[in-house]
């Protein structure tokens, strides 16, 4: 007799869901789908060793219906002996502060709660009930919105901490389970309202479409995200050797790509290095669509220094020297370094998570291929010295250059970015820029054949 529960185990194991000794975090709303994602969950631990916790969220929009759904499944998790963790929100209040829909401020909320319980317990995966008609309701909801064949792919057996374990089985066949094991459930009536898109999808567009098109619509559509799968691993495969070889410069607020290179690349390759990068800026882009990648696309095509594009998930993309720059709008402006007195020994200027090490070396230590090292010549400086950001009035005096140069004109010689020039660390002493950090000494303190005594400074980030 066919059994489900060996679909899903075979899913476990095929895509490396559940591992012995693992937490894992199951939300459970109390309907058919979730119910049944939970009874073959309870079964997988008489033949797995691991450790099984359930999360249900109240969004605080049905009232005593959503207290009931609660109530049902904490007598659900004590009856087979199951940690119950619950929490209420208020998922339209969310919406309306971060002015997102509904929807989306629930997944927000749901995952943000069952990341908790995961930090809570030593960390694990979380499992949901998302199944074959969900994804078929995925992938037609974002070729309605526009989609590349990114979007195609769908939702996956295991992304990042999420696995779906029902993810290939129908509806109908989750229900036949339901019955044949006599397993309760709890209606949520929002299910078979009409105000939400992918309601309608299911409820109205999916039916015409079977009736009048294909009747196995849902099946057509989950084939096609496994398509578009295969093509997009072999893309991606290809872009994320390109985009290592392309990213000049990445940290937690930014990140810079060659733009020249870039821009060469073939669409297909070009559109999913942007994507990659603002993944990594943001670490969510359910809101970029193709569009948003095809305008950053299009910004880098006109080649405009100074040219910015305010894109979704308040990211901004703009032209800098030919270079790609993708940012995180309300981290744009830097902490001001203020100016900092320094000594021998191990300087850490935190607003930069920078660390500077200065001591006095003999000549025959000087190592001059380490790019983050500079030598000086000690007699030549005028202590004390300081860290600091430029001023108006700074000049500079470039090793090798034979003269001076107004620090502004040597900025735009390097083509350093002009919102990156306010925080670019200058070590100077009483009269001269010694060090412009990541840059070029000055040639008034190189080392010489005068040279007594040697002054070693080392930078490194942290």
């Amino acid at each position: 007799m066919y059994d489900l529960f060996d679909k899903f185990y075979e899913n476990v194991i095929k895509y490396n869901l559940i591992n012995p000794k693992e937490n894992i975090v199951a939300g459970i709303s109390g309907g058919i789908d979730s119910v049944v994602l939970f009874d073959l969950l309870v079964r997988l631990t008489d033949v797995m060793d691991y450790s099984l916790y359930v999360a249900h969220i109240n969004h605080g929009v049905r009232g005593n219906e959503a207290d009931r759904d609660e109530q049902f499944v904490e007598k659900l998790s004590q009856k087979y002996h199951i940690p119950f963790y619950s929490t209420k929100v208020d998922m339209n209040g969310y919406a309306r502060e971060k002015k997102i829909s509904s929807e989306e401020a629930g997944r927000i909320l749901r995952y943000g709660f069952f990341r908790k319980i995961l930090n809570d317990i030593g960390g694990g995966k979380i499992a949901v009930a998302h199944n074959k008609n969900d994804q078929a309701e995925t992938v037609m909801l974002r070729i309605i919105r526009g989609t590349g064949i990114d979007g195609l792919r769908g939702m996956q057996f295991l992304t990042q901490d999420i696995i779906r374990p029902i993810l290939n089985m129908k509806r109908n066949e989750l229900e036949e389970y339901l019955i044949e094991n006599r397993l309760e459930y709890v209606e949520d009536y929002t299910n078979v309202e009409t105000i939400y898109q992918r309601n309608k999808i299911r409820l109205e567009l999916f039916p015409y479409i079977e009736d009048n098109f294909n009747p196995n619509i849902v099946d057509s559509l989950y084939r096609l995200s496994k398509n578009a799968q295969i093509d997009s691993d072999a893309l991606d495969e290809i872009a994320e050797k390109k985009y290592n070889l392309l990213v000049k410069k990445i940290d937690n607020n930014s990140i810079i790509i060659e733009g020249a290179s870039l821009n060469k690349e073939v669409p297909a390759i070009k559109n999913r290095i942007i994507r990659k990068a603002i993944f990594c800026l943001c670490d969510d882009i359910i809101d970029i669509e193709q569009k948003h990648i095809e305008l950053v696309a299009d910004l880098l095509g006109k080649n405009m220094t100074g040219k910015s594009l305010n894109i979704a998930k308040g990211i901004v993309a703009r032209i800098s020297y030919g270079d790609l720059h993708l940012e995180l709008a309300d981290k744009q402006k830097e902490t001001a370094l203020k100016e900092k007195e320094l000594s021998i020994g191990k300087n850490i200027i935190e607003e930069l998570r920078l660390e500077l090490m200065i001591e006095e070396i003999d000549q025959k230590d000087i190592k001059y291929n380490l790019i983050n090292t500079k030598y000086f010549d000690y007699d030549k400086i005028e202590w004390p010295i300081t860290l600091r950001t430029r001023r108006e009035s700074d000049i500079f005096y470039p090793l090798g250059l034979g003269g001076k140069k107004k620090l502004k004109k040597y900025f735009i010689d390097k083509k350093i970015p002009q919102e990156e020039r306010d925080n670019i660390p200058l070590v100077c002493d009483s009269n001269n820029i010694l060090w412009i950090i990541g840059y070029d000494i000055s040639d008034i303190f190189k080392i010489t054949n005068r040279t007594q005594r040697v002054l070693k400074m080392q930078y490194q980030k942290y």
